[in-house]
């Protein structure tokens, strides 16, 4: 693909200008003009959990795959919910010519990159090969939303708030992020998405230093990872950790985790069962133990939600963390007064929903706008995707220079 020289903001603007009826066509028509001729057969590149929630949809839309595909041999030749799981050399050979590869494989770590999974598949004759986001595109109603991939002319309709965020990324780097991901909505391309970047997620020192006086809130605390990983950089030099995590596995694996440290550490730390919102209230919950774990209108576990601002009461946090699984707008919102007073340093995830890429920085904005924001990937292709805002005192020496330009390569 050529690199064009331009204005990032001009490629923006030209992707939004798509007709929303030609984006809706494009949404209904594009799994079939890929898959042709064979898209009435599909084999699922993928057993794992995206393969069976997608084994799943469609057979409520009435479609039964003719086989897995996996690259885990331990698989090979069991079923997995009723379908046979193959090797690629064996798919390809029996469906390489029948059938579409449909790649159901789309996670942060792990280095399977969608084109590497490509090269694998046309290596051995596959004719036919397409991202999973295709099939959900065309059978909406199934599938959609999942995390950031939802139907692209929802992005055309939210053009105004797009264009509005773009012009508060703090850097040219998260300007390139950004327009490649709103590019990656609006086509699935996996190609426009850059490699995760070399820092840490949560502590990239390029963009901020931690002190000690370090007030920090983990909310989404999971098994204390995070947790793990701010001590390994401050030792005992930092004021307190606030840890929430509705989880009830997950919170005993957190309390265990802290349980093992250091007196003169583990007594900094307090630990609160709660999910967080915008107001005290219950909620349905999926408490599986996992990082996964969500609020959700049906799950069976019910949660106690709260609001920072009234939680925290006197204290005066430094820095807040937030990846809740897509609870991250109500979370803010009950944030807002902390924010407004005290101007902590905030990490907030913006992957679990497609419009929180840019609804959640200008939400923040909204409340103060004196922030720098910066967009980074910590994850492989849409994955542990992280806005930073960071107050002007707080931004590292070595991000100052950078703040502020404008023009960028894009590559069409």
């Amino acid at each position: 693909m050529p690199i064009i020289a331009g204005s990032l903001k001009d490629e923006l603007i030209r992707m939004l200008e798509e007709d929303e009826t030609e984006a809706k066509k494009r949404e209904r028509s594009e799994l079939d003009r890929l898959a042709a001729p064979l898209g009435s057969s599909i084999v699922l590149f993928g057993a794992g959990g995206l393969g069976q929630i997608t084994l799943r949809g469609l057979r409520k839309c009435g479609i039964e795959p003719v086989a897995f595909v996996d690259n885990n041999r331990a698989l090979w030749d069991k079923a997995v919910a009723g379908v046979k799981v193959m090797s690629p050399e064996s798919a390809a050979a029996a469906y390489g010519r029948k059938a579409a590869f449909v790649v159901t494989i789309w996670r942060a770590q792990g280095g399977y990159r969608f084109s590497d999974l490509v090269k694998q598949l046309n290596a051995l004759g596959c004719e036919r090969i397409l991202s999973f986001g295709y099939l959900f595109w065309k059978y909406a109603e199934a599938f959609l939303p999942y995390y950031a991939i939802d139907l692209p002319h929802k992005t055309l309709q939210q053009s105004e708030s797009i264009l509005d965020a773009f012009e508060i990324w703090g850097d040219e780097q998260s300007r390139l992020e950004f327009v490649s991901q709103v590019k990656w909505r609006l086509t699935l391309d996996f190609d426009c998405l850059g490699v995760p970047v070399d820092q840490g997620q949560y502590f990239p020192d390029d963009l901020f230093a931690l002190c000690d006086d370090e007030i920090f809130i983990d909310c989404g605390a999971f098994d204390g990872d995070t947790v793990v990983d701010f001590i390994d950089r401050r030792q005992s030099r930092f004021q307190k950790i606030v840890a929430f995590e509705p989880d009830p596995r997950n919170k005993d694996a957190l309390n265990e985790c802290i349980a093992n440290m250091p007196p003169g550490i583990g007594q900094k730390i307090e630990v609160h069962p709660l999910g967080l919102g915008a107001r005290r209230e219950m909620a349905g919950f999926d408490a599986g133990g996992s990082a996964g774990s969500s609020l959700n209108e049906s799950g069976e576990t019910q949660i106690e939600i709260a609001s920072l601002d009234e939680v925290m009461g006197t204290l005066k946090p430094t820095y807040i963390k937030m990846d809740i699984e897509g609870a991250e707008p109500d979370a803010l919102t009950g944030s807002a007064t902390i924010i407004r007073k005290y101007r902590p340093i905030l990490a907030f995830s913006v992957y679990h929903q497609f419009d929180h890429l840019w609804k959640l920085p200008l939400l923040v904005r909204s409340f103060y706008d004196g922030y720098r924001f910066f967009l980074r990937a910590h994850g492989q292709e849409g994955w542990d995707l992280v806005c930073y805002a960071v107050p002007a005192g707080r931004l590292a020496e070595t991000i100052l220079p950078r703040v502020g330009k404008t023009e960028e390569l894009f590559e069409l």
